[in-house]
Protein backbone atom coordinates (compact mmCIF):
# COMPACT_ATOMS: atom_id res chain seq x y z
CA UNK A 1 0.00 0.00 0.00
CA UNK A 2 1.15 3.95 -1.07
CA UNK A 3 0.41 4.98 2.25
CA UNK A 4 2.14 3.20 4.43
CA UNK A 5 4.19 5.13 7.47
CA UNK A 6 7.47 6.00 6.54
CA UNK A 7 8.62 8.25 9.30
CA UNK A 8 8.07 9.31 12.76
CA UNK A 9 9.67 12.71 14.23
CA UNK A 10 9.54 13.97 17.26
CA UNK A 11 9.46 18.03 19.22
CA UNK A 12 8.99 19.73 22.18
CA UNK A 13 7.26 23.09 22.24
CA UNK A 14 8.00 25.39 25.07
CA UNK A 15 6.42 28.49 26.17
CA UNK A 16 6.35 31.34 28.73
CA UNK A 17 3.77 32.05 31.06
CA UNK A 18 2.80 35.36 32.67
CA UNK A 19 1.90 33.65 35.72
CA UNK A 20 1.85 29.31 35.91
CA UNK A 21 -0.66 27.41 35.88
CA UNK A 22 -3.88 27.55 38.63
CA UNK A 23 -2.54 30.94 38.65
CA UNK A 24 0.10 33.21 41.26
CA UNK A 25 1.57 31.37 43.23
CA UNK A 26 1.82 30.69 47.37
CA UNK A 27 4.48 31.22 50.08
CA UNK A 28 6.56 28.32 49.29
CA UNK A 29 5.74 27.61 46.14
CA UNK A 30 9.22 29.13 44.43
CA UNK A 31 10.03 27.53 41.45
CA UNK A 32 13.73 25.46 40.95
CA UNK A 33 16.14 26.03 38.61
CA UNK A 34 14.04 23.51 35.76
CA UNK A 35 10.98 26.11 36.68
CA UNK A 36 9.11 23.75 38.00
CA UNK A 37 6.94 24.39 41.35
CA UNK A 38 5.15 22.34 43.59
CA UNK A 39 1.67 23.34 44.86
CA UNK A 40 1.03 23.05 48.56
CA UNK A 41 -2.73 22.55 47.48
CA UNK A 42 -2.13 19.38 45.92
CA UNK A 43 1.52 18.65 46.22
CA UNK A 44 1.77 18.32 42.20
CA UNK A 45 4.25 19.83 40.32
CA UNK A 46 4.20 22.12 37.54
CA UNK A 47 6.13 23.95 35.41
CA UNK A 48 6.44 27.92 35.02
CA UNK A 49 5.54 27.71 31.83
CA UNK A 50 3.75 25.77 29.07
CA UNK A 51 5.32 22.43 27.21
CA UNK A 52 3.83 19.78 25.11
CA UNK A 53 5.47 16.81 23.05
CA UNK A 54 4.36 16.99 19.41
CA UNK A 55 4.86 13.65 17.20
CA UNK A 56 4.68 14.29 13.05
CA UNK A 57 3.78 11.07 11.08
CA UNK A 58 4.22 10.95 7.55
CA UNK A 59 2.89 8.50 5.02
CA UNK A 60 4.72 7.44 1.59
CA UNK A 61 1.95 9.23 -0.49
CA UNK A 62 3.00 12.02 1.31
CA UNK A 63 0.30 13.00 4.07
CA UNK A 64 1.47 14.15 7.71
CA UNK A 65 -0.75 13.15 10.41
CA UNK A 66 0.43 15.29 13.96
CA UNK A 67 -0.44 14.52 17.71
CA UNK A 68 0.20 15.63 20.37
CA UNK A 69 0.53 14.34 24.35
CA UNK A 70 2.25 16.15 27.78
CA UNK A 71 5.70 17.05 28.31
CA UNK A 72 4.90 19.15 30.89
CA UNK A 73 7.95 17.50 33.10
CA UNK A 74 10.44 14.92 31.78
CA UNK A 75 9.91 15.37 28.31
CA UNK A 76 12.35 13.37 27.16
CA UNK A 77 10.87 10.48 28.93
CA UNK A 78 8.10 10.33 26.12
CA UNK A 79 10.61 11.31 23.26
CA UNK A 80 12.77 8.46 24.09
CA UNK A 81 10.20 6.24 24.40
CA UNK A 82 9.20 6.52 20.71
CA UNK A 83 12.62 7.24 19.70
CA UNK A 84 13.74 4.28 20.74
CA UNK A 85 10.77 2.03 21.01
CA UNK A 86 7.50 2.73 19.22
CA UNK A 87 9.15 4.77 15.83
CA UNK A 88 10.52 1.56 14.37
CA UNK A 89 7.27 -0.25 15.11
CA UNK A 90 5.13 2.05 13.70
CA UNK A 91 6.67 2.97 10.56
CA UNK A 92 5.72 0.39 7.48
CA UNK A 93 2.09 -0.04 8.97
CA UNK A 94 -0.76 0.98 7.34
CA UNK A 95 -2.22 4.46 9.12
CA UNK A 96 -5.58 3.39 7.55
CA UNK A 97 -6.28 1.17 10.70
CA UNK A 98 -4.90 3.16 13.46
CA UNK A 99 -6.48 1.06 16.26
CA UNK A 100 -4.55 -1.95 14.88
CA UNK A 101 -1.30 -0.21 15.14
CA UNK A 102 -2.64 1.36 18.77
CA UNK A 103 -3.10 -2.02 20.19
CA UNK A 104 0.06 -3.90 19.08
CA UNK A 105 2.35 -1.02 20.24
CA UNK A 106 0.55 -1.37 23.82
CA UNK A 107 1.09 -5.36 23.80
CA UNK A 108 4.99 -4.66 23.21
CA UNK A 109 5.21 -3.80 27.07
CA UNK A 110 2.27 -5.38 28.35
CA UNK A 111 4.27 -8.33 30.08
CA UNK A 112 6.79 -5.94 31.71
CA UNK A 113 3.93 -3.85 33.23
CA UNK A 114 3.92 -0.74 31.33
CA UNK A 115 0.42 -0.37 31.31
CA UNK A 116 0.55 3.27 31.65
CA UNK A 117 2.37 6.66 32.15
CA UNK A 118 4.72 7.93 29.81
CA UNK A 119 4.63 4.84 27.73
CA UNK A 120 1.03 5.14 26.86
CA UNK A 121 1.51 8.86 26.92
CA UNK A 122 4.11 8.17 24.12
CA UNK A 123 2.06 5.87 22.28
CA UNK A 124 -1.23 8.22 22.78
CA UNK A 125 0.19 10.89 20.13
CA UNK A 126 1.18 8.62 17.93
CA UNK A 127 -2.20 7.22 18.10
CA UNK A 128 -3.46 10.77 17.30
CA UNK A 129 -1.39 11.43 14.46
CA UNK A 130 -2.13 8.18 12.37
CA UNK A 131 -6.12 9.09 12.86
CA UNK A 132 -5.51 12.13 11.30
CA UNK A 133 -3.79 10.38 8.64
CA UNK A 134 -6.65 8.14 8.48
CA UNK A 135 -9.18 10.61 8.12
CA UNK A 136 -7.42 12.42 5.52
CA UNK A 137 -6.52 9.13 3.38
CA UNK A 138 -10.74 8.71 3.89
CA UNK A 139 -11.56 12.44 3.03
CA UNK A 140 -13.26 12.89 5.89
CA UNK A 141 -12.99 14.52 9.05
CA UNK A 142 -12.08 12.45 12.09
CA UNK A 143 -15.56 12.53 14.05
CA UNK A 144 -16.84 11.23 10.70
CA UNK A 145 -14.80 8.24 10.78
CA UNK A 146 -15.99 7.47 14.98
CA UNK A 147 -19.54 8.00 14.05
CA UNK A 148 -20.12 11.62 14.53
CA UNK A 149 -20.49 14.66 13.42
CA UNK A 150 -18.63 17.95 12.73
CA UNK A 151 -21.55 20.15 13.12
CA UNK A 152 -22.93 18.36 16.27
CA UNK A 153 -22.78 21.16 19.35
CA UNK A 154 -20.19 20.41 22.09
CA UNK A 155 -20.78 22.64 25.44
CA UNK A 156 -17.82 24.30 27.11
CA UNK A 157 -17.27 24.72 30.93
CA UNK A 158 -14.95 27.14 31.78
CA UNK A 159 -12.07 25.97 33.92
CA UNK A 160 -10.32 27.44 36.19
CA UNK A 161 -10.06 30.80 37.24
CA UNK A 162 -6.28 32.02 37.81
CA UNK A 163 -6.59 35.00 39.78
CA UNK A 164 -5.04 35.80 43.17
CA UNK A 165 -8.24 36.61 45.46
CA UNK A 166 -11.95 35.18 45.34
CA UNK A 167 -13.59 38.60 44.16
CA UNK A 168 -10.52 38.65 41.37
CA UNK A 169 -12.00 35.20 40.87
CA UNK A 170 -15.72 35.46 40.59
CA UNK A 171 -15.07 39.23 38.35
CA UNK A 172 -13.50 36.55 36.07
CA UNK A 173 -15.99 33.98 36.02
CA UNK A 174 -18.14 36.97 35.29
CA UNK A 175 -16.23 38.02 32.13
CA UNK A 176 -16.79 34.70 30.85
CA UNK A 177 -20.69 34.24 31.67
CA UNK A 178 -20.99 37.57 29.65
CA UNK A 179 -19.08 35.97 26.83
CA UNK A 180 -22.07 33.17 26.84
CA UNK A 181 -21.24 30.74 29.33
CA UNK A 182 -23.04 29.12 32.11
CA UNK A 183 -20.87 26.36 33.48
CA UNK A 184 -17.73 26.79 35.28
CA UNK A 185 -15.27 25.30 37.71
CA UNK A 186 -12.23 26.30 40.30
CA UNK A 187 -9.63 23.84 41.69
CA UNK A 188 -10.09 23.49 45.43
CA UNK A 189 -6.35 23.17 46.43
CA UNK A 190 -6.30 27.05 45.51
CA UNK A 191 -9.41 27.86 46.95
CA UNK A 192 -7.41 29.96 50.19
CA UNK A 193 -10.32 30.66 52.21
CA UNK A 194 -11.80 26.51 51.73
CA UNK A 195 -13.97 25.24 48.85
CA UNK A 196 -16.80 26.22 50.57
CA UNK A 197 -16.44 30.00 50.75
CA UNK A 198 -15.00 29.70 46.78
CA UNK A 199 -18.40 28.06 45.74
CA UNK A 200 -20.58 30.57 47.64
CA UNK A 201 -18.89 33.43 46.05
CA UNK A 202 -18.76 32.61 42.61
CA UNK A 203 -23.11 31.08 42.92
CA UNK A 204 -23.61 34.68 44.27
CA UNK A 205 -22.29 36.26 41.82
CA UNK A 206 -23.03 34.10 38.88
CA UNK A 207 -26.73 33.54 39.90
CA UNK A 208 -28.49 30.40 40.68
CA UNK A 209 -28.70 29.12 37.28
CA UNK A 210 -24.97 29.01 36.04
CA UNK A 211 -23.45 25.12 37.08
CA UNK A 212 -20.38 25.38 39.43
CA UNK A 213 -18.15 21.92 39.66
CA UNK A 214 -14.92 21.63 42.18
CA UNK A 215 -11.74 20.04 40.82
CA UNK A 216 -10.80 18.33 44.34
CA UNK A 217 -7.39 17.25 42.64
CA UNK A 218 -6.82 13.55 44.17
CA UNK A 219 -5.65 15.16 47.34
CA UNK A 220 -8.13 13.98 50.29
CA UNK A 221 -9.04 10.68 51.56
CA UNK A 222 -12.95 9.62 51.91
CA UNK A 223 -13.73 11.15 55.00
CA UNK A 224 -11.98 14.81 54.01
CA UNK A 225 -13.75 14.32 50.60
CA UNK A 226 -17.56 13.93 52.26
CA UNK A 227 -17.06 16.29 54.51
CA UNK A 228 -16.24 18.84 51.60
CA UNK A 229 -18.44 17.66 49.58
CA UNK A 230 -20.97 18.39 51.94
CA UNK A 231 -20.05 21.66 53.24
CA UNK A 232 -20.14 22.98 49.17
CA UNK A 233 -23.76 21.18 48.71
CA UNK A 234 -25.86 24.04 50.27
CA UNK A 235 -24.20 26.05 47.44
CA UNK A 236 -25.10 24.08 44.27
CA UNK A 237 -22.30 21.86 43.54
CA UNK A 238 -22.31 20.47 39.89
CA UNK A 239 -20.04 17.65 40.47
CA UNK A 240 -16.80 17.18 42.61
CA UNK A 241 -14.12 15.80 40.17
CA UNK A 242 -10.99 13.86 41.67
CA UNK A 243 -12.12 13.76 45.52
CA UNK A 244 -9.39 11.00 46.31
CA UNK A 245 -6.53 10.00 45.60
CA UNK A 246 -6.44 8.11 42.25
CA UNK A 247 -4.68 4.61 43.81
CA UNK A 248 -7.71 4.17 46.45
CA UNK A 249 -10.30 2.49 45.11
CA UNK A 250 -11.85 1.62 48.20
CA UNK A 251 -12.11 5.68 48.80
CA UNK A 252 -13.72 6.01 45.68
CA UNK A 253 -15.93 3.65 45.96
CA UNK A 254 -17.10 4.83 49.46
CA UNK A 255 -17.40 8.91 48.38
CA UNK A 256 -19.42 7.29 45.54
CA UNK A 257 -21.85 5.69 47.35
CA UNK A 258 -22.38 8.21 50.11
CA UNK A 259 -21.95 11.13 47.63
CA UNK A 260 -25.50 13.04 46.73
CA UNK A 261 -23.37 15.33 44.00
CA UNK A 262 -22.08 13.60 40.83
CA UNK A 263 -18.22 12.37 41.13
CA UNK A 264 -16.04 12.95 38.20
CA UNK A 265 -13.09 10.81 37.42
CA UNK A 266 -10.81 9.15 34.65
CA UNK A 267 -8.83 12.44 34.19
CA UNK A 268 -5.43 10.60 34.60
CA UNK A 269 -6.35 7.07 33.27
CA UNK A 270 -4.60 5.50 30.16
CA UNK A 271 -6.60 2.80 29.27
CA UNK A 272 -10.12 1.29 29.54
CA UNK A 273 -9.08 -0.71 31.72
CA UNK A 274 -8.42 1.94 34.24
CA UNK A 275 -12.80 1.96 33.69
CA UNK A 276 -13.83 -1.61 33.55
CA UNK A 277 -11.62 -2.18 36.80
CA UNK A 278 -13.58 0.21 38.39
CA UNK A 279 -17.06 0.52 37.40
CA UNK A 280 -18.76 -2.49 39.11
CA UNK A 281 -16.81 -1.19 42.46
CA UNK A 282 -17.54 2.55 42.33
CA UNK A 283 -20.74 4.27 41.15
CA UNK A 284 -18.66 7.06 38.77
CA UNK A 285 -21.84 9.44 37.60
CA UNK A 286 -19.05 11.07 35.43
CA UNK A 287 -16.12 9.50 33.46
CA UNK A 288 -13.66 12.30 31.97
CA UNK A 289 -11.39 10.83 29.35
CA UNK A 290 -8.32 12.91 28.44
CA UNK A 291 -6.85 12.75 25.32
CA UNK A 292 -2.82 13.33 25.86
CA UNK A 293 -3.41 10.38 28.32
CA UNK A 294 -5.07 8.05 26.27
CA UNK A 295 -5.18 8.66 22.03
CA UNK A 296 -8.06 8.31 20.26
CA UNK A 297 -8.23 5.19 20.84
CA UNK A 298 -8.63 4.35 24.07
CA UNK A 299 -10.41 7.60 24.88
CA UNK A 300 -13.46 6.45 22.10
CA UNK A 301 -13.23 3.28 24.11
CA UNK A 302 -13.63 4.29 27.58
CA UNK A 303 -16.27 6.75 26.37
CA UNK A 304 -18.60 3.94 24.57
CA UNK A 305 -18.32 1.55 27.67
CA UNK A 306 -19.20 4.73 29.89
CA UNK A 307 -22.46 5.35 27.37
CA UNK A 308 -22.84 1.42 28.34
CA UNK A 309 -23.15 2.14 31.94
CA UNK A 310 -24.69 5.07 31.56
CA UNK A 311 -21.97 7.32 32.55
CA UNK A 312 -22.15 10.81 31.22
CA UNK A 313 -19.12 11.90 29.61
CA UNK A 314 -17.28 15.30 30.64
CA UNK A 315 -13.74 15.27 28.70
CA UNK A 316 -11.05 17.01 30.51
CA UNK A 317 -9.35 19.54 28.77
CA UNK A 318 -5.99 18.92 27.32
CA UNK A 319 -3.10 21.15 27.94
CA UNK A 320 -0.61 22.38 25.00
CA UNK A 321 -0.54 23.73 21.48
CA UNK A 322 -4.15 22.13 20.47
CA UNK A 323 -3.29 19.38 18.54
CA UNK A 324 -4.65 17.34 21.05
CA UNK A 325 -7.39 19.20 22.17
CA UNK A 326 -8.54 19.37 18.29
CA UNK A 327 -8.40 15.53 18.88
CA UNK A 328 -10.22 15.30 22.01
CA UNK A 329 -13.33 17.62 20.28
CA UNK A 330 -13.28 15.05 16.84
CA UNK A 331 -13.74 11.80 19.63
CA UNK A 332 -16.18 13.53 21.52
CA UNK A 333 -18.40 14.19 18.96
CA UNK A 334 -18.69 10.51 18.23
CA UNK A 335 -19.79 9.36 21.79
CA UNK A 336 -23.40 8.68 23.21
CA UNK A 337 -23.45 10.16 26.52
CA UNK A 338 -21.30 13.70 26.19
CA UNK A 339 -22.89 16.09 28.18
CA UNK A 340 -19.75 19.17 28.30
CA UNK A 341 -16.13 19.27 27.54
CA UNK A 342 -13.61 21.71 29.51
CA UNK A 343 -12.30 24.68 27.83
CA UNK A 344 -9.08 25.70 29.21
CA UNK A 345 -9.21 28.94 29.01
CA UNK A 346 -5.83 30.39 30.12
CA UNK A 347 -3.73 28.11 27.33
CA UNK A 348 -6.30 27.68 24.74
CA UNK A 349 -6.80 31.65 24.52
CA UNK A 350 -3.31 32.72 23.93
CA UNK A 351 -2.10 29.30 22.64
CA UNK A 352 -4.49 29.90 19.67
CA UNK A 353 -2.06 31.15 17.20
CA UNK A 354 -0.07 28.30 17.34
CA UNK A 355 -2.47 26.44 15.01
CA UNK A 356 -3.97 26.30 11.71
CA UNK A 357 -7.22 25.28 11.38
CA UNK A 358 -10.85 26.82 12.49
CA UNK A 359 -10.99 24.89 15.45
CA UNK A 360 -12.88 27.76 18.05
CA UNK A 361 -14.85 28.69 21.48
CA UNK A 362 -17.23 30.78 21.65
CA UNK A 363 -20.56 31.64 23.07
CA UNK A 364 -20.29 28.53 25.60
CA UNK A 365 -19.56 25.90 22.81
CA UNK A 366 -16.78 24.42 20.50
CA UNK A 367 -16.39 24.52 16.89
CA UNK A 368 -14.73 21.79 15.68
CA UNK A 369 -12.34 22.65 12.81
CA UNK A 370 -12.81 22.07 9.22
CA UNK A 371 -11.10 19.46 6.03
CA UNK A 372 -10.30 16.00 6.46
CA UNK A 373 -8.21 14.51 9.10
CA UNK A 374 -8.05 16.57 12.43
CA UNK A 375 -8.76 19.87 10.57
CA UNK A 376 -5.48 21.22 12.08
CA UNK A 377 -1.62 21.54 12.18
CA UNK A 378 1.11 23.23 13.77
CA UNK A 379 1.46 27.15 12.54
CA UNK A 380 4.66 28.92 11.41
CA UNK A 381 5.14 30.31 14.47
CA UNK A 382 4.74 26.93 16.05
CA UNK A 383 7.11 25.28 13.93
CA UNK A 384 9.71 28.19 14.51
CA UNK A 385 9.28 27.27 18.16
CA UNK A 386 9.62 23.25 17.60
CA UNK A 387 12.88 22.11 18.96
CA UNK A 388 13.42 18.01 17.35
CA UNK A 389 13.91 15.59 20.58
Amino acid sequence: MSDRITSVTVFSLTLPRDVPYLGVTRPGEEPNAKGYLVRKGNRTVYPTFDRSILVRVEAAGGLVGWGETYGLVAPGAVAAIINDLLADFTIGRDPSDPSAVYDDLYDLMRVRGYTGGFYVDALAAIDIALWDIAGQIAGKPVCELLGGSRTRPIPAYVSGLPKATRPERAELALHWADRGFTAFKFATPVADDGPAKELETLRAALGPEARIAADMHWNQDAETALRLIREMEPHGLWFAEAPVRTEDMAALARVCDESTVPVAVGEEWRTEWDLLNRMDRCHIAIVQPEMGHKGITNFTRIGHIAAERGMDVIPHATIGTGIFLAASLHASAALPTLRCHEFQHSIFEPNRRLLEGSMDCADGYYRLPEGGGLGVRPSQEAERLMQKI
